[in-house]
């Protein structure tokens, strides 16, 4: 059977299979591309406060609107993709990204740059996500967790390229040159990628219990209704995220702040990033033998001390070292939320229960990334915005707990 046979053999084991890896693969590559987005709006952050001369706050709103946007775009495309399959969408999207990072260059001002990078940029963005994420989970179910863990990793390989890319163009050329760059890519890469993901399963397959030949599934049960799980898991979403997004979404104007530079920013995002993808696989790899719930507690605890951290050293050196541990401690968090999702919800509900999830997960990195610039701008300083991060931190380890505690063991589920 080829790869690229759109047409599924019933007679063949589908999960964890050599195509399930191929999947994989291309799904990595296209996140990698179509995630461009999110990073591109922090990197120019700074020339793009300096050319419309406005305030930190107002130079963060294009943030905000971007991952409004990719909120808005995950809930929607996931409640596609459980109808149509992931490759409609996916050429929507890159269509999107295409014209919004076109009209993002041609911004005359803060508000039409802010809107262009909602409306196209962040709901494009959204298809490499929590959609992708949750495509790739019916393709794996032994080796789901790093399944997941890996293709939610394209999203933080793009925020360890783009930014050592864009860096070097803005510097040379301009940031508008830069966004031009990005829309080639968006359209000339993800559009024809989109093809190799056009296999799909039968509509029977994608349901709570396995087909014939297939494995057993662990499905865990919890002593909480579906729709208090969900809505807990929005919560924990949104207090994980608030508290991430401090030093994610300002490290570059932070170490501009500083003295060190928009290029020395640049770099520790990418530091930062690429220890949260070897955090993602890790996470990935420990998710389906202790369970997503288990992981997201110990990231969460992790990604608490490591917030600490960052209110004592602000040296150059220090700030490198405890941008790589931020990293590698909480890369791994969002993309756990899809395993809980799918240890514990209705299989054929993933992509509009797991893009739901992920819609609060982003509305908490767009509110966190307002919140701290307007901390910043209210103290001058960047300390009370990781206190506040820290604080958020501590409601998501709350409620993870809660539902460890609710947690009833495992039970077989067979066909």
């Amino acid at each position: 059977m080829s790869f690229f046979n759109s047409q599924y053999n019933s007679d063949t084991p589908y999960l964890d299979s050599g195509y399930s890896w191929a999947r994989l693969c291309f799904s990595v590559l296209i996140s990698l591309i179509g995630s461009a987005g999110m990073w591109a709006v922090v990197v120019v952050l700074p020339a793009v406060q300096e050319e419309f001369g406005i305030d930190r706050s107002e130079a963060s709103i294009p943030y905000t609107t971007t991952m409004i946007g990719f909120a808005i775009g995950n809930f929607l495309f996931g409640r596609q993709i459980d109808r149509f399959g992931i490759v409609l969408p996916m050429i929507v999207a890159s269509m999107m990204l295409g014209t919004g990072f076109i009209l993002g260059a041609l911004s005359t001002n803060i508000w039409t740059f802010a809107i262009f990078q909602g409306v196209f940029i962040g709901i494009g963005s959204a298809i490499t996500f929590g959609p992708l994420i949750a495509d790739i989970s019916h393709w794996f179910e032994r080796n789901r967790g790093i399944a997941v863990a890996a293709a939610a990793s394209g999203n933080y390989l793009a925020g360890t390229f783009w930014p050592l890319i864009l860096k070097d163009v803005i510097a040379t050329d301009g940031w508008r040159d830069a966004y031009m760059l990005i829309a080639v890519a968006s359209i000339a890469v993800m559009m024809p990628m989109a093809l190799l993901l056009r296999r799909r399963l039968p509509a029977q397959e994608v349901t709570l219990l396995p087909s014939a030949g297939q494995p057993v599934v662990n499905k865990r049960s919890i002593d909480i209704s579906p729709r208090a799980l969900q809505i807990l898991l929005c919560i924990a979403g949104i207090s994980c995220c608030v508290a991430m997004s401090m030093p994610q979404v300002h490290i570059v104007a932070y170490c501009a702040d500083l003295g060190f530079g928009v290029s020395a920013g640049a770099e520790m995002l990418a530091v930062m990033l690429a220890g949260g993808i070897v955090s993602r696989l890790l996470s990935g790899f420990l998710a389906d033998r202790i369970g997503g719930v288990r992981t997201v507690l110990l990231g969460s605890f992790l990604q608490c001390l490591a917030l600490f951290l960052y209110i004592p050293f602000n040296g150059l050196a220090s700030l490198y070292i405890v941008s790589l541990i931020f990293g590698l401690s909480q890369g791994g968090i969002v993309p756990s939320y899809a395993i809980i999702v799918r240890e514990y919800l209705p299989a054929k509900e993933a992509g509009e229960r797991v893009g739901l999830v992920i819609m609060m997960t982003v509305v908490g990195m767009a509110l966190g990334g307002w919140i701290s610039g307007l901390i910043y701008d209210l103290t001058g300083s960047y300390q009370a915005a990781f206190i506040n991060g820290i604080a958020w931190n501590m409601l998501n380890m709350g409620i993870m707990a809660l539902l460890l505690w609710r947690t009833r063991e495992s039970r077989p589920v067979r066909a």
